[in-house]
């Protein structure tokens, strides 16, 4: 299924939180932390980080990416859970 980018990686912040998005470009790099999957997606314009949960219908696809795959997502921005800020 091919998505349409509403969004690019770079202009994502908090005025997004709770908003459906969907973002498209390059594995930069992936993180596989107890079953928790995050992948950092780069476009021209920034990253931004998607987590993949294990109930995630796409887990195992999500378990197969690789530096430089070309991906689209579609999910909800959500804000980082309180004490696992990251000021970039």
């Amino acid at each position: 299924m091919r998505l349409k980018r509403t969004h690019s990686c770079g202009e994502l912040n908090k005025k997004n939180t709770g908003k459906d998005v969907v973002l498209t470009g390059w594995v930069n790099s992936r993180r596989d932390h107890g079953g928790l999957i995050f992948i950092d997606l780069r476009d021209r314009e920034g990253v931004t980080q998607v987590v993949f949960n294990p109930g995630c219908p796409v887990f195992k696809i999500a378990e197969s990416l690789r530096s430089e795959y070309v991906i689209g997502v579609k999910g909800k921005v959500e804000k980082r859970p309180s004490g696992t800020d990251n000021p970039r």
